[in-house]
């Protein structure tokens, strides 16, 4: 078996409750009797499919067994911890949906390298936010300016640049960053903060992207509503003059196979496939929910993370756009990972002020420093 194979049954090993292992073993010797190429990666994914509800309904068994109250997912493992697995259940739905439409194998293993990497990167992140070594207003105008340059001297094709090479691959920054900066700037709302946006909205209408631009300004006036003063307004103001910008231009980018407008053409290879790829474009917003127990910056970052991802799912409905994670591209993986980073580790208490909960330096969620509380 191939090597992707391989760690989809070592996942699904470690899943299983110690009941089910024999079924996992057998499962994986059919898998390697396979003889029709590409007929053993979705039965491995079909197996990991299962294998993750088992092991759902087998802690929360247990759970009840303890005699434990009924639980609340996200105050029980935390809104970062329940973000990241709709993010890791939404590229697995992709690769289900990809492997039935007969996509190339590499397709599979560039977004499982891309999620590895995503989540590497997250901790990173969060180590560095917790040792006070993440400043939001300085690496917010970084992303800026890093967009700039990628509109200015980046891979163009069809008329538009938004692209950059590394050796064999080509990654989108703006669906790295974009996201990363609405975050942030939910976070902390400082000059460089305020800087970073309009240079990136700029950046956005150069491209043009009018997918990004529309996710950047619809995070900045999710931001401008909920907690308006003088800069989130002006970010706003920015980044909707940035998104008209981008629209008064044309972008006549085609519609790339497993890419773009896979929110329909999905059905077409299965229902089933079409279910997948809606329901992990679904999964993508879920997080959004957890600001109902946050308030201040946490529940103001959480709100703009759903409203961000949503935009870019509705752009990838209504155009040739990237449709993020159940399709093939790293890129948009990657900037989902990234993005938790402002995710709090775990919900208040109930009855614990969500100041007391999060205020120092071992509370639950990340403490990006600014200029502006």
């Amino acid at each position: 078996m191939s090597p992707v194979i391989e760690l989809i049954f070592r996942l699904i090993r470690r899943l299983l409750p110690p009941a089910l292992q024999p079924w996992g073993e057998a499962a994986i010797r059919e898998a390697r009797s396979a003889t029709r190429p590409g007929e053993a990666l979705p039965f491995a994914l079909g197996c990991l499919s299962w294998a993750v509800g088992e092991s759902i309904r087998f802690r929360f068994s247990k759970l009840k067994q303890q005699g434990e109250e009924p639980v609340n997912l996200t105050d029980r493992i935390g809104p970062r911890s329940v973000a990241v697995s709709c993010g890791v259940g939404a590229t697995g739905l992709g690769l289900i949906y990809m492997s039935a439409g007969g996509a190339p194998a590499h397709y599979l293993m560039i977004n499982l390298a891309a999620l590895a990497f995503g989540l590497v990167t997250l901790g990173i992140l969060v180590l560095a936010d917790r040792r006070g070594h993440l400043p939001a207003g300085p690496l917010s105008l970084l992303l800026g300016l890093v967009l700039l340059a990628v509109s200015l001297w980046g891979v163009s094709a069809g008329g538009v640049t938004r692209w950059v090479a590394l050796g064999p691959l080509v990654i989108q920054p703006g669906m790295m960053v974009v996201p990363l900066m609405a975050v942030l700037f939910a976070r902390s709302r400082d000059a460089l903060s305020l800087a970073g946006v309009a240079v990136a909205a700029l950046a956005l209408a150069l491209q043009p992207d009018r997918g990004m631009a529309a996710a950047l300004a619809v995070g900045m006036t999710v931001i401008a509503f909920t907690r308006p003063d003088r800069r989130t307004i002006g970010a706003a103001a920015a980044a909707v003059l940035g998104f008209a910008a981008a629209m008064a231009q044309a972008d006549p980018s085609p519609a790339m196979p497993f890419v773009d407008q896979i929110l329909y053409s999905a059905f077409a290879v299965h229902p089933l496939a079409g279910a997948a790829v809606v329901m992990g474009a679904v999964l993508l917003v879920l997080p959004a929910l957890a600001a109902r127990r946050l308030s201040g910056t946490d529940q103001a970052a959480c709100l703009v993370f759903g409203a961000v991802w949503a935009a870019i799912i509705a752009a990838a409905a209504l155009g040739n756009y990237p449709t993020p994670l159940v399709g093939y591209g790293g890129s948009a993986i990657v900037g989902y990972m990234l993005g938790l980073v402002v995710c709090p580790r775990r919900a208040p208490e109930v009855g614990r002020s969500p100041v007391e909960a999060t205020s120092g330096p071992d509370g639950d969620g990340p403490l990006l420093y600014a200029g502006q509380p």
